[in-house]
């Protein structure tokens, strides 16, 4: 197929929506696609668009529903789309009433639509290359955040954590991520000057962060609100132990009885935890041992039989009058199917419930 895979992120920046979307360019070159990537949908000729965001590529969304609406058009979902814009946003939830195929990158996000929309999602876990984690010999207990600087990732938590560590305490965090947002910046800029276990360097390019996050001995993710996590893929990868804050979009990915979570906005357990990491053997082992077991749900090849799927799925149904018909195929079949083995490890933590929120 000749594909367009549209994302609203400016390319130059090194964010998960452009890691994301560069390495689904790549998955579906490999499965025989041609692909062009843009940020908004171009009027030529394509046989399926992928738009990632429900909101933002709203209008995208639209035109290609409008000039082809019998041709497949799979809406990828961010944190923003699941646990805010499709809540309120008419466009975001005409974006979704529109889509061939929805696809969300953990299985908590299922809980956030309701039922004859899950019927057309597909979870897909995002991948990562196997990194070895290699930790240095140093006296300092290396921990680093990779988040750019905006509302939604609380990036000064940590910092604020480790603000008034006990002085025997061998805890210096690194902190990889552009200032998006200028108060933020000057905020990071001043807390780097006061704090001397904090260092932001800003952005790095992606295998500079994956080489630094493997000398790491723990990831710290702080964020509000994630639809998943390029860098918990990263982490999973190469068996780093995470620290991360207690929201859905985590969840999903590291399972309901993980030990590493805090509430969101909790500087005090984030610091109680991050100490407990470096301090308490039998605990660091046991995160590191979770995210290890970890590692198959991220395997490359299990993203790209993912995808391989979906798109037999959707080149194989009838369309009539832009309506999707479902064949024999099982509404209930809402996973990637080649990530049954890693899904096993995680089962009973992963498990999907009703919600309030769910969204029609």
């Amino acid at each position: 197929m000749n594909i367009q895979l549209v994302t609203p992120a400016p390319l130059r920046i090194n964010n998960g929506n452009r890691i994301s979307a560069l390495r689904w360019a790549a998955i579906l070159r490999k499965l025989g696609h041609q692909v062009r990537v843009t940020r908004s949908y171009q009027e030529r000729r394509c046989d399926a668009l992928i738009a990632l965001h429900a909101r933002r590529s709203a209008d995208s969304i639209r035109r290609f529903h409008e000039l082809h609406p019998e041709r497949p058009l799979i809406v990828v979902l961010t944190g923003t789309d699941l646990y805010r814009d499709i809540r309120t946003d008419s466009k975001a939830q005409q974006s979704l009433q529109f889509a061939t195929r929805i696809v969300v990158l953990q299985s908590m996000a299922l809980r956030e639509l309701s039922k004859d929309l899950r019927s057309k999602t597909r979870v897909i876990y995002q991948s990562a290359e196997a990194l070895e984690h290699t930790p240095p010999p140093t006296r300092s207990f290396r921990v680093c955040i990779i988040a750019h600087l905006r509302e939604e990732k609380d990036p000064l938590r940590a910092a604020l954590a480790v603000r008034h560590l006990p002085a025997p305490s061998r805890i210096q965090l690194t902190h990889i991520g552009l200032a998006l947002d200028e108060k933020l910046g000057a905020r990071a800029r001043i807390e780097a000057a006061r704090n001397p276990r904090y260092r932001w360097i800003g952005q790095l390019s992606h295998a500079k962060t994956r080489a630094l996050l493997a000398r790491c001995k723990v990831l710290c993710i702080t964020s509000k609100m994630e639809g998943s996590s390029n860098v918990l893929s990263e982490a999973l990868a190469a068996s780093v132990p995470v620290i991360a804050s207690k929201i859905d979009g985590l969840v999903g990915t590291l399972g309901r009885r993980y030990a590493g979570y805090f509430p969101v906005g909790d500087t005090h357990q984030l610091r109680r935890l991050l100490l407990k990491a470096e301090t308490d053997p039998r605990f660091y082992r046991q995160l590191h041992r979770h995210c290890a077991r970890l590692r198959d749900l991220v395997q490359p090849q299990r993203e790209l039989e993912a995808w391989r799927h979906l798109l037999v799925e959707v080149e194989k149904r009838d369309f009539n009058g832009g309506r999707l018909h479902e064949s024999s195929a099982s509404p209930r079949a809402t996973t990637d199917k080649p990530a049954s083995r890693a899904r096993k490890l995680t089962q009973s933590n992963h498990r999907t419930r009703t919600s309030p929120r769910r969204i029609r």
